[in-house]
């Protein structure tokens, strides 16, 4: 059993105008079978406040700035066991629709595209705690949902706030 907790973020940027979702498609990775769509996102550093994480990872990814007091916490996943083996983790995830910016791909080295995507019809497969979070942002909550505490890698359990 690992005793490391960490903290990450992710940001669903959603274009109101046009109701449309910012999304990543990263290359496959140690975590993953195969490449895989999520939102812009990463780790907490240490001391960071987790609304300034989530802003800073946002520019890093995409290009897109968002000023931190304009994220809206809207969901929060707890994962039993990370990727890398080294113990479970919390996402915070965050909802901006003010932002600024061209959306890029900063980091092609890390992701094999970069595209606005209608917010009724994602691209995937979806990284599943990714299409957990956006789905439950999309209908308003549940605020709160786990990863991997059943027998099934990927079951989900969403908790109602």
């Amino acid at each position: 059993m690992h005793t490391t907790s960490r903290l990450t973020v992710s940001v669903i940027v959603h274009d109101l105008a046009t109701d449309r979702i910012a999304t990543l498609h990263y290359a496959a990775r140690s975590w993953s079978p195969g490449p895989v769509w999520t939102f812009p996102g990463g780790k907490v550093d240490p001391g960071e406040e987790i609304h300034t994480a989530a802003a800073r990872e946002l520019r890093e990814e995409t290009g897109l700035v968002v000023a931190p007091a304009d994220l809206r916490l809207v969901h929060t996943v707890q994962v039993k066991e990370g990727w890398d083996g080294k113990g479970g983790f919390v996402t915070f995830v965050f909802a901006a629709s003010e932002f600024t910016g061209e959306l890029v791909n900063t980091e092609p080295t890390k992701h094999l595209e970069v595209r606005w995507a209608p917010a009724t019809s994602l691209p995937g497969p979806m990284f599943p705690t990714s299409m957990t979070s956006v789905e439950a942002y999309l209908a308003g909550g549940p605020a709160f949902a786990t990863y991997g505490f059943d027998d099934t890698p990927d079951h989900h359990r969403l908790v109602e706030a």
